[in-house]
């Protein structure tokens, strides 16, 4: 068994923190799409006061999403502390804007009630291959923030267009 920043996989040279992404991924989207947590979640996340009136536990059911949103971040932080071989607290700082990029432009609604791992593990890679190419053209870390930013207001725009489409 190799350590996580070796590979397990003998001549693959795919490294071990991908195939816990992957793994994550795979385990979010069955839990998202085959478990009444997923309605529930999607339930609440699309108009909260509809599924307290149709007789969910809103607050059993919220904590119950955040309690998984707390294992995926302690996993996503046990990862990172890993690469760098240490962890601080300041070690994540700047990296939420990254996240909810991902999500932004992987298709989920920042209204609620949308979305899809498959579309933020894409919505990831984008964001990465962006930040990738910016650090490559010697873009400042502060213009680099800009341009992300502009992404997802760009990305919000096109889903609030979008949503107008359905109506």
């Amino acid at each position: 068994m190799g350590s996580l920043l070796g590979s397990i996989i003998p001549g693959l040279d795919i490294p071990n923190l991908v195939l816990v992404m992957f793994g994550a991924a795979i385990v979010a989207a069955l839990v998202l799409g085959k478990t009444i947590l997923s309605r529930y979640t999607y339930a609440l996340g699309s108009n909260e006061e509809a599924a307290r009136l149709s007789g969910v536990n809103v607050d059993a059911w919220k904590a119950a999403v955040y309690a998984v949103g707390g294992l995926f971040a302690g996993l996503g932080g046990v990862m990172i502390a890993a690469r760098v071989n240490s962890a601080q607290p300041s070690l994540g700082f700047g990296y939420e804007l990254e996240a909810i990029s991902a999500v932004v432009i992987g298709g989920t609604s920042l209204s609620g009630g949308e979305g899809s791992i498959l579309g933020t593990v894409i919505g990831a890679f984008i964001i990465s291959t962006l930040t990738n190419g910016l650090r490559i053209l010697s873009v400042p870390q502060e213009w680099q923030i800009v341009v992300t930013g502009v992404v997802v207001i760009v990305a919000v725009y096109l889903d609030i267009l979008r949503r107008r489409q359905q109506q």
